[in-house]
């Protein structure tokens, strides 16, 4: 999650069993098609994005001893994350919770709002769809697009997870919206200025 303190999901959507005929992700009328692809495709350049240093967000905090720890890179239009998820993460025996899964694909949408928008926000709502059985202890990537069809103080933004050889295992899209200048007061003095300062870094 964006590590923003009040920062909130009103709404989740999980569908764990798909239609044969349903190969898509629906919300909102728009569609997401399900594609085999790698996360790092030969020929593109990995770019490492600065990191937000000191925070507990239990997704990409760096001070959280229990968390994701997630670091984030930028390729093409993409940003990427790899991880290999343990014990500690299962739902199943050897496989990872649902909720686990959730929170990967919701941090790389936010990752992607945040590289590519600059902006303070908060998630709307999100849909998940779990395609195949995500396994512990085997190299994961999940890749993250912004979307079109919304329109500012709204951003979309699709997220995919991968496992090694390139199958997708999970997706998901998301509605993130801009928060007001006027609710910014909420988000603690230090907490903005890192995220300002981090907004900075990404034009080095």
């Amino acid at each position: 999650m964006l590590p923003i303190p009040f920062r909130h999901s009103s709404r989740l959507k999980s569908r764990s069993v798909a239609r044969p005929e349903d190969n898509c992700l629906r919300l909102g009328g728009s569609r997401i098609e399900e594609k085999e692809e790698t996360g790092l495709t030969l020929g593109e350049k990995r770019i490492d994005i600065p990191r937000l240093e000191g925070h507990f967000c239990f997704a990409c905090g760096t001070a959280n001893p229990i968390g994701l720890n997630l670091r984030f890179y930028r390729s093409n239009e993409s940003i990427c994350t790899d991880i290999t998820l343990g014990k500690y993460h299962e739902g199943w025996q050897n496989m990872a919770h649902g909720g686990i899964i959730s929170t990967l694909l919701d941090e790389t949408m936010s990752w992607t709002v945040i590289y590519f928008r600059r902006i303070f926000f908060l998630t709307r709502r999100m849909e998940v769809k779990y395609i195949r059985p995500v396994p512990v202890g085997v190299p994961l990537t999940a890749k993250g697009l912004l979307t079109t069809e919304k329109a500012m103080p709204h951003v979309g933004a699709v997220a995919k997870l991968f496992d090694e050889t390139g199958q997708l295992l999970a997706m998901a899209k998301g509605e993130f919206v801009e928060l007001p200048k006027d609710k910014l007061e909420l988000v603690p003095e230090g907490l903005k200025d890192d995220m300002i300062a981090l907004f900075n870094k990404f034009d080095e």
